[in-house]
């Protein structure tokens, strides 16, 4: 991926630095005395920055080959040790996981503070400890399950929807981006569940918004950004990543705070109808924030809510998306999925989540999706003291990542990795994250039809944003089911 610079004085002087660096890395490079993990040749001052390509997770997987399941990687100015198998993941969570508990922050996530009030982010301590109480207090077991009917209503316009698209005129021509359709729905049950709304529909002006906001948003924190591979060049924002965070968070927080203001204002008339959202659990906890322990700014309120929103929208839509892919390119499997639907609903009744237990391929076919196309591919750790991990000495601040794509397609553990089995057993370690996907899935898998808009082979390569995405949305087109 090229980086861009603003003016030929920035770049001359990016060089410039640049050859005063080197001429100090080779004055002060001694053999250092700590046993690190295996790693590749890389480049002085410049590490491996250049080795890792447009998908670094699949470039550090073909490294396990050679180097083994922990390699070290210096990446510009950032120790990185990438965790690369199943049992090197399960000893640092289980033993080591205090010793690898604090965050690298990007610098793009500095942007309008989102860091400081971000749960994802935020050090292992008491504010984090309160956070995640409150989360589970807004999110727990009996909120999901009386939200059974708001998800039902989400699939059931997002039906609607493309059925609205199956029935114009020329749908064989240009077919349907389904992750639109998948985006839509899934900000609407993300929508009740922190605000006791829809937010969106096609065409709206707040969907379009939000869409555009989220793409960005994502998009961005995908991009390698020099400035966090070497801090002094921060100042400059020389790729101007961090300015069109600015502009992109911006706009999502703006809906977001529009939103919280409503709410304040129906409690300050006292014409309020309770709810059981989130966003009242946490205006429960609103105060400055600062000088109040136990109370939370409306600046926290806006980011705690706008980061569950993105987390729980974006995986759940590209997921059903590369399950959908994966059975267009699969026939078999797709009529395999389809009898096993028609068997349990018969031809007229809809799909429910109560229908889910009793579909074990539907779920099998989630399941796999989530080991080749697991939406979050690297978890960032950071070491937050000097630790012996598997033998190695790793030193304080070495940024760690558990690269969960190589894990997922482990020649060690999976038989036939790269390819899509949902007969397969399927490790206990991928559970579903919640109930909206299946249900995303059987539903369009019951109600229509599907035909690819482009012939096999279908396209299937990646693009790395916060979340992996297709390259190539996937374009369909829908036929209403025959009965």
């Amino acid at each position: 991926m090229e980086y861009h610079f603003t003016s030929p004085i920035l770049l001359y002087s990016f060089v410039a630095l640049l050859s005063i660096l080197f001429l100090l890395f080779l004055k002060g490079n001694k053999k250092s005395l700590t046993k690190l993990p295996p790693s590749p040749p890389g480049w002085p001052l410049f590490g491996h920055m250049f080795n890792l390509g447009t998908l670094p997770y699949a470039t550090m997987a073909k490294m396990k080959e050679k180097y083994g399941p922990v390699i070290w990687l210096k990446i510009g100015s950032i120790n990185t040790m990438a965790v690369l198998s199943a049992n090197v993941a399960a000893e640092l969570y289980k033993n080591h996981d205090m010793s690898f508990s604090d965050r690298l922050i990007v610098e793009i996530l500095t942007s309008h503070d989102f860091h400081k009030s971000s749960m994802a982010f935020s050090p292992y301590g008491p504010y984090w400890r309160m956070l995640r109480r409150l989360c589970n207090a807004g999110l727990n077991s009996k909120i999901n399950d009386g939200m059974v009917h708001v998800r039902r209503k989400c699939v059931d316009d997002m039906i609607t929807w493309i059925g609205k698209e199956a029935e114009t005129a020329g749908i064989e021509k240009r077919g349907i981006e389904i992750v639109d359709f998948l985006f839509l729905a899934n900000v609407n049950v993300i929508g009740n569940i922190l605000f006791s709304r829809d937010l969106a529909e096609p065409n709206s002006k707040t969907g379009s918004e939000l869409f555009a906001s989220v793409t960005g948003f994502f998009h961005l924190c995908g991009e390698p950004n020099v400035s966090d591979l070497f801090s002094w060049l921060k100042p400059f924002d020389l790729q101007g990543l961090k300015k069109k965070m600015d502009r992109d968070l911006g706009k999502a927080m703006e809906i977001v705070a529009r939103i919280v203001k409503e709410r304040l204002e129906e409690k300050h008339k006292g014409g309020e109808k309770q709810r059981n959202d989130l966003l009242d659990v946490l205006l429960e906890f609103k105060g400055h924030g600062s000088d109040e322990q136990e109370k939370l700014s409306e600046h926290t309120i806006l980011v705690f809510l706008l980061e569950l929103f993105l987390a729980a929208m974006e995986t759940t839509a590209h997921t059903t998306e590369w399950a959908l892919a994966e059975l267009l390119c699969d026939p078999e499997k797709m009529i395999a999925a389809k009898n096993e639907i028609r068997k349990i609903l018969g031809k007229n009744r809809r799909f429910d989540e109560s229908d889910i237990d009793n579909l074990p391929f539907l779920q099998a076919i989630v399941k796999e999706t989530l080991r080749l196309h697991p939406p979050v591919v690297l978890i960032p750790k950071k070491a937050s003291k000097d630790t012996v991990f598997m033998g190695y000495e790793i030193p304080k601040s070495t940024h760690v990542m558990v690269n969960l794509w190589a894990i997922g397609r482990d020649s060690e553990y999976w038989s036939d990795p790269l390819s899509f089995k949902p007969e397969r057993r399927i490790c206990p370690g991928l559970p579903i994250a919640h109930r909206l996907l299946p249900l995303l899935l059987g539903s369009l898998l019951h109600e229509f039809d599907w035909e690819l808009f482009d012939s096999l082979p279908l396209d299937m390569s990646e693009k790395m944003g916060l979340t992996v995405r297709k390259l190539k949305p996937l374009r369909v087109i829908p036929r209403k089911r025959s009965c």
